[in-house]
């Protein structure tokens, strides 16, 4: 079929992030060294909280509910709550959702500090929107992934700042 300008950007971005794991391979997580593990919704993002009006009620698609490294859901979860259209996150308010979660749960600066570098780590392995779209010609997925593929490049970039607000 003709190329789209969907294509062309996943040809980018994979050239991009092949790139970048050549030169960041040094940096992958040792394996098992996952931090604390506990209950964690496995899935937990915006189209799973519902409101009434600004308050959350519920919270629902429990299917991948399991014990998993807690503080990674919560990484995961503000990577896709607070991430900008542009492909940064808005560290203001992952300073603040990071700080409630420490609080909350006790999670120490070190647990967060792993966690966070472990979802870099998977994101910047991370293809799954374009395995929907080209392999299982699901294309839902196509209108987040300019935004998550930027993210994996700018956190590499700043890497440092993102640690920085899930652990202050």
């Amino acid at each position: 079929r003709p190329r789209t300008s969907f294509d062309e950007l996943a040809e980018h971005r994979l050239l991009e992030r092949r790139a970048l794991l050549e030169r960041q391979a040094h940096r992958r997580p040792a394996p098992g060294a996952e931090p604390a593990a506990g209950w964690v919704h496995g899935d937990f993002h915006p189209l799973n909280v519902l409101y009434r009006g600004t308050e959350p009620t519920a919270i629902v698609d429990w299917d991948r509910l399991g014990v998993q490294p807690r503080a990674e859901e919560a990484v995961r979860a503000a990577a896709i709550f607070f991430v900008r259209p542009c492909g940064t996150l808005d560290l203001a308010k992952v300073a603040a959702y990071a700080g409630a979660y420490r609080s909350a749960c006790g999670a120490d600066a070190d647990e967060l500090a792993a966690a966070v570098h472990r979802v870099w780590w998977e994101r910047l392995n991370d293809f799954w929107m374009l395995t929907w779209r080209y392999q299982l010609g699901d294309r839902r997925t196509d209108p987040q992934f300019p935004a998550a593929a930027a993210l994996a490049v700018w956190w590499t970039r700043e890497y440092h700042a993102v640690q920085d607000a899930f652990t202050r």
